[in-house]
C-alpha cells in the first residue's frame, strides 16, 4: 500500500509519482491522502523548491480507479453529506498544486485521462513525453468532471473546444494537446526523464521569491482587472527588488556569469 504513491526529495525537488502501473496508477484514497499530506508539509519545508508530479509506467494517471466506484469501496454507505465532505477533501490535491508557492511540473510520462488530466493541468508547468495522450473522460462514466479540470481547461481552450473535450471524451494526441497550449513541451520518450529532471533543477536553484510572486500574479490575472495587476506589480517588483536574489542576478548580470540564487 505504501507505494501506491512514491514521495522524494532530491537537490531541492520534491517528486510525487504515482505507482500503480497496472491499474494505469488509477487514483486511491491512500495516494490522495499522502498527496494531501505531502505538499501541505512541503509547502511550508525551504529545503523543497519546486514539485514534480509523475507516473509509473506507460501511464501518468487515469484518473480515479472506476473498479473501485463500481464495487462501492470508496463511498459505500456514506450519506450525500459525507460524500460532499470527502470530495472537498480529493479536491484539495489540485488546490494545492495550483496554490502551492513552488513551481509545480507535470511531467506527463504517458496517458492523463480523467482526473489524472485535471492533476495534470493544476500544475504550473507540463512536460510530456511523445507516448503522452489526453482524455476528460469523464461523461464516459456518467460524470460531469472533478479535481478543478473545468476552470484551467476553458481558460486555455476557450468555452467552446473545453465543452467539446468535456462532453465527448475523446482520447488526443500529444501533438494537437502541444498545439492547443495544453502541454508546454513534448520531449521524445527516450529522453523524457532527463528533460524533466533539467527542467526541476533551473526552478530549484531559481530566485524562490521571484518564482512564487510570479504564480501568484498570473493566478490573480485570471480573476483580476488590469488596473488591480498593475497596483500588484507595483508592490511585487519592489518587494522583489529588496531581495538578495535580485541583488545577486544583477550583480551576476553585469559580471556575466551564472547567479548562485539563496531563495532569500
Amino acid at each position: 500500500m505504501s507505494e501506491e504513491l512514491v514521495v522524494t526529495v532530491e537537490n531541492g525537488v520534491g517528486t510525487l509519482r504515482f505507482n500503480r502501473p497496472d491499474s494505469m496508477n488509477a487514483l486511491s484514497p491512500y495516494i490522495f491522502k499522502t498527496a494531501v499530506e505531502t505538499l501541505e508539509a512541503w509547502a511550508i519545508d525551504e529545503s523543497v523548491k519546486c514539485i514534480v508530479v509523475t507516473g509509473t509506467g506507460r501511464a501518468f494517471c487515469a484518473g480515479g480507479d472506476v473498479k473501485a466506484m463500481n464495487s462501492g469501496q470508496n463511498v459505500g454507505g456514506m450519506t450525500t453529506e459525507q460524500k460532499l465532505t470527502r470530495q472537498r477533501g480529493l479536491h484539495k490535491f489540485s488546490g494545492l498544486l495550483y496554490s502551492i508557492p513552488k513551481v509545480t511540473i507535470a511531467a506527463v510520462n504517458g496517458v492523463a485521462a480523467g482526473a489524472g488530466f485535471a492533476i495534470s493541468l493544476a500544475c504550473d508547468l507540463r512536460i510530456a513525453s511523445d507516448k503522452a495522450r489526453f482524455t476528460t473522460a469523464f461523461s464516459k462514466v456518467g460524470f460531469s468532471g472533478d479535481l478543478g479540470i473545468t476552470w484551467p481547461l476553458t481558460r486555455i481552450l476557450g468555452e467552446g473546444k473545453a465543452k467539446e473535450f468535456l462532453l465527448l471524451s475523446e482520447m488526443i494526441s500529444v501533438d494537437e494537446a502541444y498545439r492547443l497550449g495544453l502541454v508546454n513541451k513534448v520531449v521524445p520518450d527516450d529522453e523524457f526523464q532527463g528533460a524533466v529532471d533539467e527542467l526541476a533543477a533551473r526552478f530549484a536553484e531559481g530566485p524562490q521569491i521571484s518564482y512564487r510572486l510570479i504564480k501568484e500574479n498570473v493566478s490573480k490575472a485570471s480573476t483580476h482587472d488590469y488596473a488591480e495587476l498593475l497596483e500588484r506589480e507595483v508592490f511585487t517588483q519592489v518587494y522583489c527588488m529588496e531581495t538578495d536574489d535580485h541583488k545577486e542576478g544583477a550583480r551576476a548580470f553585469v559580471e556575466k556569469r551564472k547567479p548562485v540564487f539563496k531563495g532569500h
